[in-house]
């Protein structure tokens, strides 16, 4: 009994910043504040909203906000900065708690989640940021329920979770239910500008570089919203740009941890390799789905080629000759006999769920 009560006296010290970035999500923010400061018992939290020069009543709902409770900072931008900007003002410039979360203003918390995540960070220094199953909600329906008691945590040595994200080739996290240890944040530095709609895995795997990794089993840790504004980049051709934008994220991973990571050739080789498939699966289901007419197929084969450049390296691929094969039947005749033909697809509901926070960022 001693001891569970050192541990909840341990965890109550802890305090969290919780960066809030906004643009024109006003009408979202007292519900998405309103589960970090009334859910989240136990911890010293504290809020900062940043509205990057919203159009709508953004501003004038974050006020609102700070002046019903202390704990809630506000600033508002004179003109859009956009969203790399708007993180690291928070993370880097603000973020003064034992640790940090970025929760954008159309997602929440489920009830407990920074304790749960404090608790595991709080017993485990060795860990630089946690994370948790995200739930996913359809906007204007209402919240599923969420799993609150945690069945425990697991730590992944960093290099090990790092190496499996370049061979997946995917991110495993949505966002908004990481949790940084701020001293670790400050030290690997912000978001990449150069990385609008890949920032989030390279930075997830810039962290695991320095530190482990935390896992909080058993229990949810956020909610992601889905609604029109966050699936409104559909286009092929964003595809195409999303995986330009996963390769720049793992290329400077390499290139910025490099002394961390020996054998950094063979990671890029596991993720070219792996995001070439990608690209081969996306050009031989527009054949699949008659569409070809509409997504980049050539474009899509030339990035895969671009990945792997050794001659016959694309060719050895069982996606290209599952492409090769829909290409000698062609466009029209391929859709009725899709059916009939086995598909080297795997990884779909990973990367379906990559592809569906991508269209998020790409706002």
């Amino acid at each position: 009994m001693s001891s569970a009560l050192s541990m909840s006296s341990a965890v109550s010290k802890s305090s969290v910043s919780v960066v809030i970035p906004c643009y024109r999500y006003g009408r979202f923010l007292p519900d998405c504040v309103r589960s970090v400061l009334d859910e989240q018992p136990g911890l010293d939290v504290r809020v900062l909203i940043i509205d990057d020069a919203s159009p709508d009543d953004s501003a004038a709902v974050a006020r609102r906000l700070a002046a019903e409770d202390p704990r809630i900072e506000v600033r508002v931008h004179d003109a859009n900065r956009g969203h790399i900007a708007t993180y690291n003002e928070g993370l880097l410039d603000w973020a003064k708690g034992d640790y940090t979360v970025l929760l954008s203003a159309d997602d929440r918390l489920v009830p407990g989640a920074l304790l749960r995540a404090a608790a595991l960070l709080d017993a485990h220094p060795e860990v630089g940021f946690c994370y948790g199953r995200p739930l996913h909600f359809r906007h204007g329906g209402p919240l599923p329920p969420a799993r609150t008691r945690s069945s425990g945590s697991r730590v992944y040595p960093g290099r090990w979770w790092l190496e499996r994200r370049f061979r997946e080739g995917t991110g495993c996290i949505t966002s908004p239910e990481v949790v940084v240890r701020t001293s670790l944040q400050r030290a690997v530095g912000g978001y990449d500008p150069a990385l609008p709609h890949a920032g989030d895995i390279e930075m997830w795997m810039r962290l695991a570089a320095h530190a482990d990794v935390g896992y909080v089993r058993g229990a949810d840790q956020a909610y992601y919203r889905v609604h029109g504004a966050n699936m409104s980049r559909t286009d092929f051709g964003g595809q195409l740009d999303d995986l330009r934008q996963r390769r720049a994220a793992y290329d400077a991973v390499l290139d910025r941890c490099a002394e961390r990571l020996p054998g950094a050739g063979g990671l890029a080789l596991l993720a070219h390799t792996r995001l070439a498939r990608y690209a081969l699966r996306r050009a031989y289901r527009a054949y699949d789905r008659g569409r070809t007419a509409e997504v980049p197929v050539d474009e899509l084969v030339a990035f895969a080629r671009d990945c792997l450049p050794l001659t016959g390296a694309v060719e050895r691929l069982p996606e290209y000759r599952a492409l090769r094969l829909r290409r000698r039947i062609g466009p029209r005749a391929m859709p009725y006999l899709q059916p009939l033909l086995l598909s080297p697809v795997r990884d779909r509901a990973r990367e379906w769920l990559w592809w569906q926070s991508w269209k998020r960022r790409g706002l």
